[in-house]
């Protein structure tokens, strides 16, 4: 701990004793339990063992939680946006107590079978954060989130605990520039599949490879991490204005010192709690954003999977609802033209709200993580741009950029973006593969034909184990020049740089029986987008008898650890892919 910072966990009993007559009118602070009576000596002598005194130890306890490591670009800075938190918390009459918990990159675990372990690691790091927070009993906690499966899995801890919470995004990396042209990791992606096809040299890949990401930070397009971080803020367990802020901007120390504050005040106030803030409403809100942006399809696996934790049923029909209801406003690659950092300089996330509210598509009713609604926290946002988000009586597309298919492959659904997709409808023959890696091996050897529906199941929750993202496959499909003129379909998930005429999330999934199990090469597949249909043109009478004789594909290596364990528990993805039975109700005990 910095000497400042301890200097001032050693002091404040004046503020501790405000904030702790501002909640004993709604109950004792939880932290009580573990620091009240002779019995808990030996508990406030581990804490003095920690340079804590007697006003340190009087304090309200605030867990600030980071997923803080060198495993991904995307974390890297989150140690020292904690720590600026932590002198928030102190400052404002808290004792904070940082923790750190894990994260798998999706960028580096990619394609190949470490991709099995990061939907995983949504549910760990959801458990690992509850179980700091209940067996330490601290009084609020404070959250930083990098990468595609830590934010939304450190939402679904706040949810689940219920303390008071403020979730922060640690921001994007900035954009790279090659031959004047802004690029991303993805360009990279899609530069593998270039030089694969020929229309690429190795050595121009290589130098993409160096500037395409500058800077540490997420990456900068409205993938899975830029879109949970809007949905933060809309679902408001995050400050307005906080998801778009690059990670390398000073300004970043600010908003930490901010959140340290801020959770002191809900502490204060008794509210609003998460719950308060994840209700059907505020959910739809979060839908709306995402198909507003052209966001990741992930969200639709990640919004049912918050919602559960607060006990609420959010499936993917209830996702597609609002996507149908939604015009595409945000000019946002990988569909459109600009990054995260072109929506910050224009005002950032509120922008979207604003226009949203004003064409009628958000609640503006909702609380916010401040006590105020969300039509309050957005109200001097600047007017829309034009280029980089759109009017929403002007936008791209009338319906949002991420739509919901159903049909007799997909009778839970399945999902596609549709953001720049310039073909809506596809129809042709399938080839099937059993992994990913059966099918990488036709694509690097450009053994498939323009027409074909390249199927690619056992990859879903229970078949992977862990559904992997297939942006190895649909990026190199994309690179080799082939991305509209085929399709792909997984009951696996997609990145949210995913782009092309590629549906994932297929459910129910292949391993469970679904009917993407019982697809044949040749097979006849039509998509239809435009009229939101996934169907494999046979009859439903083959589709019984090739049920009658289906088994589950036998697994070459048999199961074990962690990933044993996740096969055992998790559920459907059209319900998010969820690992308990949902909206926790374990009750703090109260000291006597």
């Amino acid at each position: 701990m910095h000497a400042g910072v301890r200097s001032q966990a050693r002091g404040g009993a004046g503020d501790a004793a405000r904030v702790q007559r501002g909640v004993t009118t709604l109950r004792r602070l939880r932290s009580r339990i573990t620091t009240d009576g002779i019995d808990r000596t030996p508990h406030r002598a581990f804490l003095r063992g920690m340079g804590l005194d007697d006003a340190a130890i009087a304090r309200p306890f605030i867990g600030i939680v980071s997923t803080a490591g060198e495993t991904t670009p995307c974390v890297a800075n989150l140690a020292e946006q904690a720590a600026s938190a932590h002198e928030g918390v102190t400052a404002a009459g808290g004792t904070p107590r940082t923790f750190t918990t894990i994260s798998v990159s999706d960028g580096l675990s990619m394609n190949h079978q470490g991709m099995k372990c990061s939907l995983v690691s949504r549910e760990v790091i959801a458990d690992s954060i509850e179980l700091v927070v209940r067996g330490h009993a601290y009084d609020g906690l404070i959250g930083f989130g990098g990468c595609d499966k830590n934010l939304p899995g450190i939402m679904m801890a706040m949810v689940r605990c219920n303390v008071p919470s403020v979730f922060v995004f640690g921001g994007s990396t900035l954009v790279g520039q090659w031959r004047g042209k802004p690029v991303s990791v993805l360009t990279a992606y899609e530069g593998a599949g270039a030089v694969m096809a020929g229309d690429m040299s190795a050595e121009d890949l290589e130098q993409l490879e160096r500037v395409c990401m500058p800077t540490i930070g997420a990456c900068p397009g409205q993938f899975t991490a830029n879109t949970m971080a809007m949905v933060s803020e809309v679902i408001g367990l995050a400050p307005a204005g906080s998801a778009t802020i690059p990670a390398v901007y000073e300004s970043r120390r600010a908003l930490a010192e901010r959140a340290g504050r801020l959770v002191m005040e809900i502490l204060e106030r008794g509210g609003p709690l998460p719950r308060d803030l994840v209700t059907r409403r505020s959910l739809e809100n979060a839908c709306a954003v995402v198909a507003a942006t052209g966001g990741s399809t992930n969200a639709a696996l990640h919004i049912p999977a918050i919602a559960h934790e607060a006990g609420i049923r959010f499936t993917l029909e209830d996702v597609a609802a609002v996507f149908e209801r939604t015009p595409l406003i945000g000019n946002l690659r990988p569909g459109g033209d600009y990054y995260s950092e072109d929506v910050n300089r224009i005002g950032g996330a509120p922008v979207v709200f604003k226009t949203l509210l004003a064409g009628g598509y958000l609640h503006g009713d909702t609380p916010t993580v401040t006590g105020r609604t969300l039509a309050e926290e957005c109200a001097d946002a600047p007017d829309p741009d034009g280029r980089i988000i759109r009017a929403a009586n002007e936008p791209i597309s009338p319906t949002g950029g991420v739509v919901v298919l159903k049909g007799s492959l997909a009778p839970d659904g399945a999902l596609i973006k549709v953001a720049g997709l310039r073909n809506l409808v596809h129809e042709g023959p399938a080839r099937v593969f059993e992994s990913e890696e059966d099918c990488m091996a036709v694509i690097r050897a450009r053994a498939y034909a323009a027409g074909d529906v390249i199927v690619i199941r056992n990859e879903g929750p229970k078949g992977g184990p862990g559904m992997r993202e297939m942006l190895g496959p649909t990026a190199v499909i994309y690179g080799q020049g082939m991305g509209e003129k085929g399709a792909l379909v997984t009951d696996g998930r997609f990145s949210g740089a995913t782009r092309g005429m590629c549906i994932g999330y297929v459910s129910p999934e292949a391993r469970t029986g679904g009917p993407l199990a019982l697809v044949r090469d040749g097979d006849r597949i039509r998509i239809d987008a435009g009229k939101r249909t996934l169907d494999i043109l046979i009859s439903e009478a083959e589709l019984q008898e090739r049920r009658a004789g289906w088994q589950p594909v036998r697994r070459k290596v048999p199961l074990a650890g962690a990933l044993e364990k996740y096969e055992a528990q998790v559920g459907s993805a059209h319900l998010g892919a969820v690992t308990h039975r949902g909206n926790l109700q374990w009750e703090w005990e109260e000291p006597a």
